[in-house]
Parts: C-alpha cells; structure tokens; sequence
C-alpha cells in the first residue's frame, strides 16, 4: 500500500524548507496547504504571539470513516528544527541512508515523521481504510524547550490517547517514560572589596558558589534522574573580590517526587553554604514539562506494539533521558508514548536515516490506525 517513491520525495521536499527553530512560517504555510490540499480540516492555534515563533501550532483533523464508537486519537510530530538548518541539500547515498551534504543537519528529526504521517494519510484515503477520528497535531518550537506544545490550549484536543513520532532507536521501538525538566536559578550575593589591599573585608561569590556546588549531588543521581550545572557566569576586574554570582542549572527525573527532591537538596546546599560564609542568596527553579512513564501493559503501549508485530517488526520499550512533546500531552491528560523513527546522529551535520525507515515508519501509523479501529 505503501508509495515508497512518494514519501521519500515528500522526506526531501521538507528538509529543503527552512524552518531553524522561531522561524516556522514558511514550513507552516507548506503544511496547511498540502493538509487541506487532502481534504482535512487545519486548525493553526494563536500562540504565536505568545511563545515569539514563526507559526502557532497546527491542530489537523481527519474525521472518522467505515467505524463507530472508537476512541479519537493523536499523532504528533514537531516542524521545527536545530541550527544549522538552511539551505539543507538531502542525498541518498547508495547504502539506502538519506545525509545532507554535511554543511547542515539533515532535518529528519521531526520531518521524518511528518512525511511518513502524510504518506499514511494518503494511503488511508486511497484505500477507504476504516478509521476513527484522528488528531495530527505540528508543533512549533519543540527544540526551544516544547515551548509550542507547552502554550497549546488542551481544549483544542479531542483524543483519547497518542503517539508522537519522535524518538531515536530503530523503528518498532517505543519510548514509554521520559523525565520531567526543571530548570534552576542560583544567584549569590557577596560583598566586595579591593583583592590586593584589604581581601579580608569582602565575601567573594565564587568562592562561596564553588563551595556550594562541590556541596550538591550533580550529574546522574540514578537510574531515573540527573541533574547538572550548565552556566556560571560573575566577576569583574581581577583585583576586585566577586559580590555576584549567577548559577543556571537543570534537574531531570522520571519520577516527579525525585525531581522535587532533587531541587529540594541544591536548594539546600546553596542556602547552607551561604550562611556559612555570610553570603546571600537567590534561589528559583521551575519545572518546565512534566515526567510520563508507562509499564508494558499499558494499553497505549500494548496496541503500538500489536500493530507494529502485525508488520513483522520487532519492538520493545525503553525509558528515555529527554523531553518531548509527548510530555505535555501526558501532562494534558492523554496518555501518549514516543515511537522511534530511526534517525542518527540527531543535532549534528552527520545526521542521518535510512529511506526504508520512513517507509517503514508510515506502515507502523497505518497499522496503529487499523488496531485501533478494531475497538477494544
């Protein structure tokens, strides 16, 4: 059923739109045109003002056909993409993997998924495929931190579950948990005074910021959470003793209680270094998007890989260390695991995948579709 020239030339007709993460319109307004062009209903959300990108997120509807009382769903894929993304020129080396020329990155992370969600669209209406409601929501800015999703309004979703198509690892396998994301703030106020004369009187800030780093657990704590000092930036002139230091920080974890005590523990350490040493200090963290975890014998979970064998795949499942879209949406209340697309070497020129991979990716949406309508 599959039209394997046609989804690979829709591949590389979207890695060649520029679309650098703020910089959507033009990879928006190609999408709203080949969506309605399909006969879909394209609903473009008013977060642009809100979150300063170049479209709002696209809300695309395909209405049930051929079935009854089956559950509306979601896929999502994201349109943006990491720098350097202009002028990308795809090849298709005779190895079967799709690579820019090495000037850029190729961008299949997310169009590789989009290509393979209007390849099933087309093959679903070309082959009357019976069907529930189907949501095809196109963020923007999910490589500025989900910002695009993060604005969305959950009112203008109608599904009971989801699926983005986002994930590294071998198509078939599914990301069932990722972390929650806080991002953190440290300021640390000292006194100054003059290094060489009278060093004594002041309360250097980098002094105290080290102590209070060295006093934090950092980097992987366990199994399911990490956390890491990505920023430190103060001072002036070298014969001043430092009275400000800013401290930027992140903590991740699959478990929301570890990622509050995380936050709770350098919160801590930084307040009890700077009591020690007379210092001040600043702290603020919010968590950005919240943790998802799924066992194997979750339904979501468990019609992905029903369908996926249904294609003679193989599949398994596996925790992952990052944020996605799928994150928000969990958090909206709709459970929603990541399928993997096959990529490599994702935010890098060296960026690739495989053309069978997006074939295959556009047979696993189809066969989700079909498991689907089966009801329960």
């Amino acid at each position: 059923m599959i039209n394997e020239q046609r989804v690979i030339q829709q591949f590389m007709e979207l890695v060649q739109i520029d679309s650098e993460t703020k910089n959507e319109q033009n990879i928006s307004k190609v999408l709203k045109e080949q969506f309605e062009g399909l006969g879909l209903h394209v609903y473009e959300d008013d977060t642009m003002n809100q979150t300063g990108h170049g479209a709002g997120n696209l809300v695309v509807t395909l209405e049930a056909s051929g079935v009854e009382n089956v559950e509306p769903m979601l896929f999502t894929c994201h349109m943006d993409t990491v720098t350097p993304g202009q002028g990308i020129k795809p090849e298709l080396g005779e190895d079967g993997w799709i690579r820019s020329d090495g000037t850029t990155i190729l961008g299949a992370d997310d169009k590789a998924g989009i290509a393979a969600l209007f390849e099933a669209i087309r093959v679903i209406q070309e082959n009357n495929i019976p069907h529930g409601k189907i949501q095809f929501v196109i963020t923007v800015g999910e490589e500025s931190g989900l910002v695009g999703a993060r604005a969305m309004n959950p009112k203008d979703i109608d599904a009971a579950f989801g699926y983005a198509l986002d994930s590294n690892g071998a198509v078939g396998t599914i990301c069932v948990a990722a972390p929650a994301r806080a991002e953190i703030q440290m300021n640390i106020y000292g006194k100054s005074a003059h290094a060489g004369v009278n060093p004594e009187d002041g309360i250097s800030a980098i002094q105290v910021a080290a102590k209070a780093i060295a006093a934090m657990k950092l980097g992987r704590i366990d199994d399911e959470t990490t956390a890491n000092i990505g920023k430190f930036q103060g001072g002036s002139a070298l014969n001043v003793v430092c009275d400000f230091v800013q401290i930027d920080a992140e903590a991740r974890s699959i478990v929301q209680e570890k990622i509050e005590q995380q936050i709770a523990e350098m919160r801590e350490a930084l307040e009890t270094t700077c009591r020690k040493f007379g210092a001040t200090a600043e702290f603020r963290s919010e968590i950005k998007y919240p943790a998802f975890g799924f066992h194997d014998d979750h339904e979501v979970v468990q019609l992905a890989q029903r369908a996926i064998r249904s294609l003679g795949l193989e599949t398994s499942t596996f925790a992952s260390g990052g944020g996605s879209d799928a994150n928000i949406f969990n958090g909206f209340g709709i459970p929603t695991v990541n399928l993997a697309v096959g990529y490599e070497d994702i935010h890098t020129t060296k960026e690739r995948i495989r053309a069978a991979d997006i074939v295959k990716l556009s047979q696993v949406v189809i066969a989700i579709v079909q498991e689907t309508a089966k009801g329960k």
